[in-house]
C-alpha cells in the first residue's frame, strides 16, 4: 500500500492552523493597510518547524536593469523569479513559482524581490486569508483596475523608498493619469525624505 507522501498531509495541518494574518500595519502616507513581510515570517516559521516543512528557493530568472535618475546617480531594478521547493522529511515537495519586483539605489533590490516573492509564495500555497477577504476579490475590481494589478505593488513600494530617486522611478512607472491621481502620495513621501536627510 502506498504511503501518503507528509508534505500532502503538512500544507493542509498548517492551512488550519494558520487562521488569518491580518492587514495590521498602516502605511503612514497613504493610510491603507498591509501584510508585511516579518509578519508572514513570525506567523510561518514555528507552524513550518511543528509540521516539519522547510523551504528551499531556487531563482530561476533574474532580470536586473541599472536605470539612471535625473540626478545622475543609478537605480537598480530587479525582478526575480523564484521557484519555492516546499518539502518535508520523506522528501516529499510542493513546488511554488513566483515572481517578485524590487528597486533598491544600492545593493538590495534582490533582497526586496526574494522577500515579495516569498510572501506571495505563502499566501498562496497556504490560502492565508485577511480579515477583508471580500477587498481582496479579483471580482470586485474592473477591467481596468485588474490590468493594474501592480499598482498596489507600487503604491506599497513607496514608504519604502529612501531616496528621491527611488520614489521618481516608482513615479515614473506610472500611467499619466494614475501620476495625476497619486501625486499627493508621493509628494508626502518625499517631504518625510527629505525632512528625515535634513535632521
Amino acid at each position: 500500500m502506498e504511503t501518503t507522501k507528509k508534505i500532502y498531509e503538512a500544507i493542509p495541518a498548517i492551512m488550519d492552523e494558520i487562521g488569518h494574518i491580518g492587514k495590521e500595519k498602516q502605511n503612514q502616507q497613504q493610510g491603507f493597510m498591509f501584510r508585511g513581510i516579518d509578519q508572514v515570517m513570525n506567523t510561518m516559521k514555528p507552524l513550518l518547524a511543528k509540521h516539519g516543512v522547510f523551504v528551499v528557493p531556487e531563482v530561476t530568472d533574474r532580470q536586473r536593469e541599472e536605470r539612471t535618475s535625473k540626478s545622475g546617480s543609478n537605480l537598480i531594478y530587479s525582478i526575480l523569479t523564484v521557484r519555492y521547493h516546499f518539502c518535508a522529511s520523506d522528501g516529499s515537495e510542493v513546488v511554488a513559482t513566483t515572481v517578485g519586483e524590487g528597486m533598491d539605489s544600492a545593493d538590495k533590490a534582490s533582497n526586496k524581490a526574494m522577500a515579495i516573492a516569498f510572501k506571495y509564495a505563502c499566501f498562496q500555497v497556504f490560502c492565508i486569508p485577511t480579515e477583508e477577504i471580500a477587498k481582496d476579490d479579483p471580482d470586485n475590481y474592473s477591467q481596468e483596475e485588474s490590468v493594474r494589478a501592480d499598482l498596489k505593488n507600487i503604491l506599497e513600494a513607496v514608504p519604502l523608498a529612501n531616496t528621491i530617486d527611488e520614489l521618481n522611478m516608482l513615479y515614473s512607472s506610472l500611467t499619466r493619469d494614475e501620476q495625476v491621481r497619486q501625486r499627493g502620495i508621493f509628494t508626502a513621501r518625499k517631504n518625510q525624505i527629505l525632512t528625515n536627510k535634513n535632521k
